[in-house]
C-alpha cells in the first residue's frame, strides 16, 4: 500500500511474547519500501488517541499488531474513514483475523499481505454510544466470567479465565433478556431467560468458539445466537460444541439475523471483541462496508470477491468511499 504505514502495537499481547515478533515485521515492511511508524500508547485510551491522530494526519494504512482487543482499538480509529486496516495476528485470540483469512501464516507473511494484499470492504457494528466492533458482542454467562476474571489478580493468563469460569458457574442463574431485532422482515421482540446472547458480525470469539457459525463479515446483517435457560449439567455438555458451531442444532438455542439489535437484561455487562463495552440496555447496528481491510490477494478463479460487501448474501453496497486514502506526512509516533 502507498503512503505511510502506522503500526499499532500491544506490547502485552501473548503475555509479552509478541514483542520478539515485532522486529521482523517492521523490517519486512520497511524492506518492502514502506515508511513505517510505530504507535505504542501509555494506555488503551492514549493509544487510540495516537492512532486517530495518525489517521487524521494522513497515514496510508493503520496496522493492528496484536489480537482481537487491539483490532477493536484500531477499528475505532479507521471505521468509516476509508483508511485501510491491516492486521498482523499476534494475540492470544485472533478471531477477527481468522474470519478474514489472515491466520495460519507467520507474522512476516501477514506483513506481506499488508504490502501486497487486496482490499476487502467489511461491515462493522456501531453501538448507541458510538463504539464500533468488528467481531462478536456477547453478554450473559461469558461476559460475567470476563467481569470476574478482570477482578482477579491471580493466576496469570488463561488459568485465571478458567478459574473465573468455574467460580461463576457455581452461582450463575439464567438471565431474563428482552431482545429486539430490526431485520429484513420487520421488528421482532424476544423475551426469554437465557444463559447468554451473542451478536456476531463474524462467527467466532474466545480463540475459536464459533458462537454465531453462519455470520459473514460483509453481508450487511448481524447474526444473533440465544442460548436458552438450561440446567448447568446440560450447559456444560452442550457449550463445548460451540467450537464446531454444532450448538445451534439444539432446540433450546435460537438464532436470527437483523440490521439493528437491542439487548436488555438486568445486571448484565456486554463485551465485544473481548473488550468491555458496558451495561445493557445496549443497541448495535450494522454499518455495511465501514471497514476496508487488507486481505490475501485473490489468486485465481473461484477466489472470494475482495472488492465489496455482500459476498454471500447480496446485501446493500458499501457506504464508505472506495477511493484510497491519501498518502500522509511523517508520523510523530516512532
Amino acid at each position: 500500500m502507498p503512503g505511510e504505514i502506522a503500526v499499532l502495537v500491544n506490547p502485552a499481547a501473548r503475555g509479552g511474547r509478541s514483542r520478539e515478533l515485532l522486529g521482523p515485521v517492521l523490517h519486512r515492511l520497511r524492506r518492502g519500501g514502506a515508511e513505517v511508524s510505530v504507535i505504542v500508547g501509555e494506555s488503551a485510551a492514549d493509544a487510540l488517541t495516537r492512532a486517530r491522530t495518525a489517521v487524521a494526519a494522513g497515514a496510508g494504512t493503520l496496522v493492528a499488531f496484536g489480537g482481537d482487543g487491539l483490532v477493536h482499538l484500531a477499528v475505532q480509529a479507521v471505521a468509516g474513514t476509508g483508511v485501510p486496516l491491516g492486521i498482523v495476528p499476534a494475540g492470544t485470540g485472533n478471531d477477527i483475523a481468522a474470519a478474514l483469512g489472515l491466520t495460519g501464516r507467520s507474522p512476516v507473511a501477514a506483513a506481506d499481505v499488508v504490502l501486497g494484499g487486496g482490499l476487502r470492504a467489511v461491515d462493522a457494528a456501531r453501538t448507541g454510544d458510538g463504539e464500533w466492533f468488528a467481531g462478536v458482542l456477547a453478554c450473559g454467562f461469558d461476559s460475567r466470567v470476563n467481569e470476574r476474571a478482570n477482578r482477579m489478580t491471580w493466576p496469570p493468563g488463561m488459568a485465571r479465565y478458567l478459574l473465573a469460569l468455574a467460580e461463576e458457574l457455581r452461582s450463575f442463574r439464567p438471565i431474563p433478556f428482552r431482545i429486539t431485532l430490526d431485520g429484513p422482515e420487520g421488528p421482532e421482540v424476544i423475551e426469554r431467560e437465557a444463559m447468554l446472547v451473542a451478536v456476531g458480525n463474524t462467527s467466532s470469539y474466545g480463540a475459536g468458539m464459533r458462537v454465531c457459525p453462519d455470520a459473514v463479515a460483509d453481508d450487511g446483517l448481524l447474526d444473533v445466537t440465544i442460548l436458552g435457560a438450561v440446567s448447568k449439567g446440560r450447559f456444560l455438555r452442550v457449550f463445548p460444541q460451540v467450537y464446531r458451531g454444532a450448538h445451534v442444532a439444539h432446540p433450546f438455542v435460537a438464532t436470527g439475523r437483523a440490521r439493528r439489535i437491542t439487548l436488555e437484561a438486568p445486571g448484565v455487562v456486554a463485551y465485544a471483541d473481548g473488550e468491555r463495552l458496558g451495561p445493557t440496555p445496549l443497541t448495535c447496528e450494522i454499518v455495511p462496508g465501514a471497514l476496508r481491510v487488507l486481505v490475501p490477494a485473490a489468486s485465481g478463479p473461484g477466489s472470494p470477491d475482495l472488492s465489496g460487501p455482500g459476498a454471500r448474501r447480496g446485501e446493500p453496497e458499501s457506504n464508505v468511499p472506495a477511493e484510497s486514502a491519501p498518502d500522509g506526512p511523517e508520523s510523530r509516533y516512532r
